[in-house]
């Protein structure tokens, strides 16, 4: 169990995917993305084993991350932010959609 202090540390924030590109030297499949979170933030680059979305399902569409983690080195590439998605066994990634209306920056509360 966490408090609920512990969970409000957790800045998470709907984004839009501007940028997906391939990343070959990843050790498991994944994506590199550009992501939008709006004014306040700007844009974030991160890796995500999504490969089971294609790029044009990617590019434009809302997530949800977590914003407020420190940066990894996962390769070439600095992952700035963690895209959230639904895990199951073995199943793929599922990600997590805001609702209609959302825009990139709102905060997930």
């Amino acid at each position: 169990m966490i408090a609920v202090e512990d969970l409000e540390k957790v800045d998470m924030r709907v984004g839009r995917v501007v940028a997906v590109e391939e990343f070959p030297e990843a050790r498991r499949p994944a994506w590199r993305l550009r992501i939008d979170f709006g004014p306040e933030l700007g844009e974030k680059r991160c890796s995500a084993q999504i490969t089971n979305y294609a790029r044009d399902e990617l590019e434009g569409r809302l997530v949800v991350a977590v914003v407020n983690l420190p940066p990894r080195q996962i390769g070439p590439v600095r992952s700035e932010v963690l895209v959230l998605g639904a895990v199951a066994g073995e199943h793929p990634v599922l990600l997590l959609e805001p609702g209609a209306g959302s825009r990139p920056g709102d905060r997930i509360a």
